[in-house]
């Protein structure tokens, strides 16, 4: 800026005369007012352009949250619904469920009428459950007792497993001490309601099983007689 300060308007006015000197200033002023409206209109488009820009990005982001707030909506009527339904499919399964003792209970009383044969002392073999392990060969059991007497006293014997199938092409029976290390004491019960009793065996590599037989053996006391237990379900494994 120093150079501004070196020019002499006294001097410049002297050499270029009056009217030039007028003419000059007027063209410099024209000249800076042009360029003053040239930059102000180039900046006035670009901020009307900018700010119609960010017009459309907000109004772009009105709709997409719009769209989330239905979708918001639309999810929280979906899961209300889900709530409902599996409310009512956990009442429906309770009553099921209660159904299905009801039946079973009366389905002991009958088989105790009918086939005293398949119940010993109101004992009975509810359910048997084999899964095989990853290991060749090798089972594992779990076997539920229930007691179905509405006046119980403590049931107490052992459980036994025989399974049946053929061995060398000839008919065979394996007993649960020939092909399982599960103690006597693991296969014993003494339940008032229900008792799990679960163990595991390995059958032979050549061995064909095609039954099993589990046998709950209720043993002499005090308070109850000897009597043997026996169901039998096909080997589907």
């Amino acid at each position: 800026m120093n150079w501004l300060a070196k020019i002499n308007l006294t001097v410049v006015i002297e050499r270029l005369g009056p009217f030039k000197s007028a003419l000059f200033l007027v063209i410099l002023m024209v000249i800076c007012l042009f360029t003053g409206y040239r930059l102000g209109n180039f900046y006035h488009n670009f901020q009307t352009t900018t700010l119609a820009q960010q017009k459309n990005r907000l109004k772009d982001l009105y709709q997409e949250q719009a769209l989330q707030v239905e979708r918001i909506h639309t999810l929280e009527v979906e899961l209300a619904v889900e709530q409902l339904a599996n409310q009512n499919a956990q009442v429906t399964l309770k009553q099921m469920a209660d159904e299905h003792y009801q039946v079973k209970k009366q389905l002991g009383f009958y088989e105790k009428v009918m086939a005293p044969e398949k119940g010993a002392n109101g004992l009975v073999i509810d359910n048997v459950k084999v899964t095989a392990s990853k290991s060749p060969n090798h089972y594992n059991f779990q076997i539920t007792l229930v007691q179905q007497k509405l006046k119980k006293r403590y049931a107490k014997g052992y459980v036994d497993i025989m399974v049946t199938g053929s061995f060398a092409n000839k008919p065979s029976q394996l007993k649960l001490s020939d092909i399982s290390k599960t103690t006597k004491k693991s296969l014993s019960f003494s339940f008032k309601y229900f008792q799990v009793i679960s163990g595991d065996f390995t059958l032979p590599n050549d061995f064909i099983a095609e039954k099993i037989q589990v046998s709950a053996i209720l043993t002499k006391s005090k308070w109850q007689k000897y009597q043997k237990l026996n169901k039998t379900l096909p080997w589907n494994l």
